[in-house]
């Protein structure tokens, strides 16, 4: 009988992210790997790769399944990538820890950098930020919806499909294939909220599994990914919604970069603050300054609170 069951998404990332969390696990508490089972779900978003996310039912494609598990019993946490994580979560249900947060780059495979792209390349992406990125930065582009996984992807790329594409750098770590294409700067090309973070959730009321994972819970990583989930919640932001953020500890502060996004690209808002980690209400001052100061082709995919 095992001591705990993880719930997980049965594709290669989510597996590793699964193994990963249960190594940490065992460590912390002395436990043989054996002793926590890992429980695979193929998730709607998985199995639905022909659309774009936001057409299909957004975020709530990747937890769905995770979350009534856990609310049934059949398993006792549940492993996320926490930028595919909605931003309003079931009252039932507490994200008990964040590991340590893992490169939060976007690397672009097909091309050395975004300026080194052949005049008029397909970049393919489903993703509303790096489309809105890309065609600010090169309006000349053209975006060619991709979904799938990193294999996918990348095999879509290789049947020329498109010219280039982009991956998430903690993604591509996790599942040892570091070397594959040109990281991008962070601070000129922001990354999604929480990242490469990787989120584990329980039970609001099963206060012993929140207990054992606060053991791997890694505060730092937590307190920047949490400001960024308010910093959209502030914003009213959901899948359609052009938004970039990188938050970076400075001293005993967080420091946040924020760009905002028209969905062609045509228009930006850029904006930066600097907080304290237990003041939650920051980031909401920062959403609002920038939604003041924003065009109506951005504010009206950032008014959904």
């Amino acid at each position: 009988m095992p001591l705990a069951r993880l719930g997980t998404r049965r594709s290669p990332l989510a597996m590793a992210q699964a193994e990963e969390t249960r190594a940490r696990l065992c460590a912390a508490h002395g436990w043989r790997l054996d002793q926590v089972e890992i429980v695979p779900v193929t998730a709607s978003g998985d199995r639905i790769q022909d659309r774009p996310l936001a057409e299909i039912g957004g975020k709530a494609l990747w937890t769905k399944e995770l979350d009534a598990w856990l609310l049934e019993g059949e398993i006792d946490f549940a492993v996320h990538s926490l930028k595919d994580v909605e931003t309003i979560r079931p009252e039932t249900l507490a994200i008990a820890a964040i590991l340590p947060r893992e490169d939060v780059r976007d690397v672009l495979v097909g091309a050395a950098s975004i300026h080194a792209l052949p005049r008029g390349a397909r970049v393919g992406t489903s993703a509303p930020r790096r489309a809105a990125q890309l065609l600010h930065a090169r309006p000349d582009c053209t975006v060619v919806p991709f979904r799938g996984n990193v294999a996918t992807r990348l095999a879509k790329l290789a049947a020329d499909e498109a010219d280039a594409t982009l991956l998430a750098a903690a993604g591509l770590n996790r599942l040892g294939q570091a070397g594959v294409g040109h990281p991008l700067d962070a601070d000129e090309w922001l990354p999604a909220p929480g990242q490469g973070a990787i989120a584990i959730e329980c039970r609001s009321d099963d206060t012993r599994m929140q207990g054992l994972l606060g053991a791997i819970n890694h505060g730092p990583s937590r307190a920047a990914v949490l400001a960024e989930r308010a910093l959209l919640a502030a914003l009213g932001g959901n899948c359609h919604s052009p938004i970039a953020v990188l938050t970076r500890t400075d001293g005993d502060m967080l420091a946040m970069k924020v760009s905002l996004f028209s969905p062609d690209g045509a228009e930006r808002i850029d904006g930066a603050a600097r907080f304290a980690p237990s003041d939650m209400d920051g980031p909401g001052r920062l959403a609002d300054e920038l939604l003041a100061r924003a065009a109506p082709s951005i504010t009206v995919h950032f008014t959904g609170r």
